[in-house]
């Protein structure tokens, strides 16, 4: 019963803790992404019917049938990513807004696609919120990529695409990072494509995850 009372009475920051704890022993190691994690309060990001749930190491359901991607995810492709403080970074799938965040600690500049408006204007409140200057937004269709803004040193996708996404690629610099689940079914393969600096790429498959499929064009809403 004591036990279970000092459970209901943890605070944000032990539940916060605690979850870093668990990342680290799953692999995620970069102190610059456990810093950008630390730093970031998911709770802001999660929709207050599963805001008790904010710091479990889960994916949560947000609006648009979308989701808040699970922490360890997160920190996983970030990690992956590589990004340096003067990386330009290019993400497909606002979201929520919470991984924008999480890149934004770590790179220059971030720009960000979302196909939902309602998920993007949500999310630009909580960047405007959280104070972060250097996002950059755009409505539009994510599989585009953003061509003005090419070339990107480092592109994160957080929807599944069905087949190696070539025009996303063709944005990248020549010894650039992309990271992005690649699969047509439920579960698909988060793989990393690494430029080899002429116009090839080495390809890493790191894990089987599960993510909502990048669709064509942007969303209609009510």
């Amino acid at each position: 019963m004591a036990q279970d009372m000092a459970e209901e009475e943890d605070t944000p920051e032990e539940r916060l803790a605690r979850l870093v704890l668990s990342l680290r022993s799953q692999g995620v190691s970069d102190p610059a992404v456990l810093k950008a994690i630390e730093a970031t309060p998911r709770d802001l990001f999660t929709p207050d019917l599963f805001k008790e749930r904010a710091w479990e190491d889960s994916a949560l359901p947000i609006a648009c049938g979308q989701t808040i991607s699970q922490p360890f995810i997160v920190g996983l492709m970030s990690q992956a990513l590589k990004i340096e403080p003067r990386s330009r970074v290019l993400e497909i799938g606002t979201g929520s807004g919470y991984q924008t965040t999480i890149l934004s600690r770590l790179a220059r500049l971030v720009y960000t696609v979302e196909r939902y408006r309602t998920l993007l204007s949500e999310a630009e409140l909580r960047f405007k919120t959280l104070g972060l200057t250097n996002v950059v937004t755009r409505f539009g269709d994510g599989g585009e990529g953003w061509p003005e803004q090419a070339p990107f040193d480092r592109i994160m996708v957080t929807a599944a695409a069905p087949e190696e996404p070539k025009t996303l690629l063709a944005q990248l610099k020549p010894h650039g990072i992309l990271v992005a689940p690649i699969g047509r079914g439920p579960v698909q393969s988060l793989r990393r494509y690494v430029g080899d600096g002429q116009g090839g790429f080495v390809v890493e498959t790191l894990t089987d995850v599960r993510f909502v499929p990048l669709l064509e064009g942007v969303a209609r809403e009510p």
